[in-house]
């Protein structure tokens, strides 16, 4: 993320969606791929003390059968990677680093009392544009990807975004003499991506196991389960059960719990 992105050198590196955008956003790049890494940090932190540690993630993106084959391990690290982009985006804009984007528009909604709108906000609606572009380009990647793992890989990207926009909060700052509050500046900030990597950790382990089926005009992703409940919007969900981990076995893509 410390050199400057060649469209030659380097976007020809991404799958055929992306690299479009890459070289006509080559200013983003940086911030990609730093929410890349973020992604992978936390990942691994989110997983440490469980058996599936995330430890994979580190091949990326030479990803093994774990991240490929529409586990909710797969479902978990979509929705992330979408929330970095989306975030590192956001607060690139708001930081001055992108020419083409500024800060956040300014709440529609009147401040509190003893409060005015300010500051800099984070630009959520460009980081969720440009982020959805560049990740759903990946989850469409793949003529021999299955129809119904495309489909999976959009939703938990919509899953990350949609927890990442929930998120945006009032952020304020104190103005006064003496260090009184007589009147704060606030503005619409975003917060550390660990908030959200905990978020949808919690729905990982809700995760819903669905299938690709015609409902109507067209397919949908419903529950494999007759009796489960319907998918929303804020589910992740999941196509095939994950390996227990414990025992090491490459196909199913489990690297075992051995020396740890």
């Amino acid at each position: 993320s410390g050199v400057a992105w060649n469209q030659s050198q380097h976007c020809r590196l991404l799958v055929p969606e992306q690299l479009q955008l890459c070289r006509r956003h080559l200013e983003v790049m940086p911030s990609v791929v730093r929410a890349a890494r973020r992604t992978q940090q936390l990942c691994q932190q989110s997983f440490a003390d469980m058996r599936w540690n995330c430890s994979s993630i580190q091949r990326a993106p030479s990803f093994g059968p774990d991240l490929l084959t529409g586990t909710r391990e797969a479902a978990f690290v979509h929705a992330l990677a979408a929330a970095a982009v989306a975030q590192g985006i956001a607060r690139s804009c708001a930081s001055g680093e992108l020419p083409l984007c500024s800060c956040g528009p300014g709440p529609a909604e009147p401040p509190a009392p003893g409060s005015r709108w300010g500051g800099c906000g984070d630009n959520l609606s460009h980081g969720l544009q440009l982020g959805a572009a560049f990740t759903d380009g990946s989850a469409r990647a793949g003529t021999g990807a299955a129809p119904g793992l495309r489909a999976v890989n959009r939703h938990n990207g919509a899953v990350g975004r949609a927890v990442l926009s929930d998120s945006l909060d009032t952020r304020c700052k104190c103005h006064g003499v003496s260090g009184s509050c007589s009147v704060k500046t606030c503005w619409k900030g975003l917060p550390d991506l660990g908030e959200i990597a905990s978020d949808l950790k919690s729905r990982y382990l809700a995760a819903l196991k669905v299938t690709h089926r015609l409902m109507g005009p067209r397919k949908q992703l419903i529950p494999k389960e007759g009796d489960a409940r319907p998918v929303t919007e804020m589910d992740l969900v999941y196509l095939i059960n994950s390996p227990d981990y414990c025992t090491p076995n490459p196909h199913l893509g489990s690297l075992g719990t051995q020396d740890r």
